[in-house]
């Protein structure tokens, strides 16, 4: 199965862990993102993934715990680190459909793994040879040793 230890290079990150590494810089979320930046890894967006991510992050519910200059510069450099996939085979495989944008852009950019915390997606697990883990799983794939209880993501 891919996402084996020391391997992260292409990975596809749901949005709400995304969201959650910028609201918790110290937390398990974070961790993930740090650990893909010191793999040299990359995150994978197709269109539709990347609008989800700037649109939500950009409501004002945030507006009281994140400045819109920083989330305006979190996503310009998650921008930077990131590489666009094209969708050209669909994919409908999870109980909720909106889920499945992640799912094709990890078929679709050869991608390592999917990290994320939502229960439809990680119920897909393992969607073939693609391993689909919430952020503490993918941590310890890497060798991250397991983090306190309470700092569950």
């Amino acid at each position: 199965m891919r996402c084996s230890p020391m391997k992260a290079e292409r990975v596809v990150i749901d949005t709400n862990v995304l969201i959650s590494a910028l609201l918790q810089p110290s937390g398990r979320t974070a961790a993930v993102l740090e650990a893909i930046r010191d793999a040299n890894g990359m995150l994978l967006f197709a269109d539709e993934t990347f609008d989800e991510l700037a649109t939500r992050l950009m409501r004002p519910k945030f507006d009281r715990y994140v400045e819109v200059a920083t989330r305006q510069r979190f996503i310009a450099d998650v921008a930077a680190v990131a590489a666009w996939v094209t969708i050209t085979d669909t994919v409908r495989a999870s109980r909720d459909p909106a889920d499945d944008k992640f799912v094709e852009v990890a078929v679709n950019g050869a991608a390592d793994c999917i990290v994320s915390g939502d229960g439809d997606l990680l119920d897909l697990d393992p969607f073939g040879d693609l391993r689909i883990l919430a952020p503490r799983a993918f941590l310890e794939q890497l060798g991250f040793p397991p983090q306190s209880q309470s700092d569950r993501a």
